[in-house]
C-alpha cells in the first residue's frame, strides 16, 4: 500500500504566498462542499472533516467562517468538481482534482502543467483504475494488532495495517472513515493523528531518479500555483 502519510503531501506552506494559496483552496472546497451538503459540520461529515483537515493546516477561522457564511447565502460562484488524469515523468501515474467555474480554462492551465515538465495529460479513466479509494489514519504506536481488534470490534473493514518506524498506518475504504475515527478515538483517549484523511492510494508506486526527480517536483509546483487545483495524488516514489 506505500507510505501513505509520508506521501500525503510533498511540499508544505513555507511563505506567505504560498500559504494564502492553501487558504483559498480550503475556502473554496467548504463553501462548495456546504453549499451541496448544508452547512452544518453535524449534518454534512464531509464539511466536518474538511474543516478538520483546514484547522490542522492552522487555516484561520476566518477564511473558514467566510466560506460556511457564503454558502449559507446561497450566491456566489457555480463551481463544479472537475478530475484529470495523466502520466508524469518516468511513467508514474497522475490524478488532479480541480474545483472549476470554466472547465475550458482549467483543462488548458492542466494540460500546460503537465506538457512543460515532460508529462502527458490522458483521457478520463486512464490511470485512477491503479489507485483506492481509502480512508487513511496515522499515529505513532508499536502493537498494529492491537489497533487491527480494536477496529474489527467496531466493525470497520480494514483493508491493511502497518508498522514502521513506530508510526502505525491503518487503511480502510473511504466510507468507513468516521466510523474508524470514531472507534480510534474511543479506543485511544489522546490519540494524535499524524494523518487522517480520505485520499487515492496507488496500487504501485513508480520509483523516479536522476531527471525525473526535478521534472516531477517542478510538476507538483506548477500544479501548486493552479487556483483550480484542490488535490493531486500520484504514485511517485522519491529518493530520500
Amino acid at each position: 500500500m506505500g507510505r501513505a502519510y509520508q506521501n500525503k503531501k510533498e511540499s508544505m506552506a513555507k511563505t506567505a504566498g504560498a500559504k494564502t494559496k492553501v487558504y483559498s483552496k480550503y475556502g473554496r472546497e467548504i463553501y462548495v462542499c456546504a453549499k451541496s451538503g448544508g452547512i452544518d459540520p453535524d449534518g454534512n461529515l464531509s464539511l466536518r472533516r474538511l474543516i478538520d483537515n483546514a484547522k490542522k493546516d492552522q487555516v484561520p477561522a476566518h477564511v473558514i467562517k467566510n466560506a460556511l457564511d457564503k454558502a449559507a447565502g446561497g450566491g456566489g460562484e457555480d463551481f463544479a468538481a472537475a478530475r484529470y488524469e495523466g502520466f508524469g515523468p518516468g511513467g508514474c501515474m497522475v490524478i488532479v482534482d480541480c474545483l472549476t467555474d470554466n472547465n475550458n480554462r482549467t483543462f488548458a492551465d492542466v494540460r500546460k502543467c503537465f506538457t512543460k515538465n515532460g508529462s502527458k495529460i490522458g483521457g478520463p479513466g486512464a490511470v485512477a483504475h491503479m489507485f483506492d479509494h481509502q480512508a487513511v489514519f496515522a499515529f505513532k504506536g508499536d502493537d498494529e494488532e492491537e489497533i487491527l481488534e480494536m477496529l474489527m470490534m467496531a466493525d470497520v473493514d480494514v483493508s491493511d495495517i502497518q508498522l514502521e518506524d513506530g508510526v502505525i498506518t491503518v487503511f480502510a475504504p473511504n466510507t468507513d472513515f468516521f466510523k474508524a475515527k470514531t472507534a480510534l478515538l474511543e479506543g485511544k483517549p489522546g490519540i494524535e493523528f499524524l494523518m487522517d484523511d480520505i485520499t487515492y492510494e496507488p496500487q504501485t508506486l513508480s520509483h523516479l531518479s536522476g531527471d525525473d526527480v526535478a521534472m516531477f517536483e517542478g510538476l507538483l509546483e506548477a500544479l501548486e500555483d493552479c487556483d483550480d487545483v484542490q488535490k493531486v495524488y500520484h504514485n511517485a516514489e522519491l529518493p530520500e
